[in-house]
């Protein structure tokens, strides 16, 4: 999936929003060691939706795509890519807070009690 072919092809099923890339790289930045990415990933949760995480990474796994923008790296492994097919990373400020936020329109639906729910929907 490393090509470069391959990897615009299917960035384009994600978006990586302006936003979300300069923060990633401002983060990116601000660690030492050259070559690191910053990984995301999503799991399922259960009638929760996916549960997401971010991590500083510098393994290089051929199967991973990678994300690049704005002197930013993402990489998404397989699995993570499967879930995140159509939703968009992005970085938002407002009177409440910042962070990252990721719209999935492959969250079908979920309630309010998270993956400690018995609930296998």
């Amino acid at each position: 999936m490393n090509t470069a072919a391959t990897e615009s092809r299917l960035s384009g099923r994600i978006v990586f929003t302006d936003a979300a890339a300069t923060q990633v790289a401002g983060l990116l930045a601000g660690q030492s060691g050259a070559g690191l990415y910053l990984r995301l990933f999503a799991r399922g949760g259960g009638c929760g939706g996916f549960e997401y995480g971010f991590e500083f990474d510098d393994r290089d796994d051929a199967n991973d795509l990678t994300i690049h923008k704005q002197g930013a790296a993402l990489r998404i492994d397989p699995q993570s890519y499967q879930n995140l097919v159509g939703a968009t990373i992005d970085y938002r400020q407002d009177p409440h807070g910042e962070g990252f936020v990721i719209e999935n329109p492959n969250e079908a639906g979920s309630c309010s009690c998270g993956p400690t729910c018995g609930h296998q929907g």
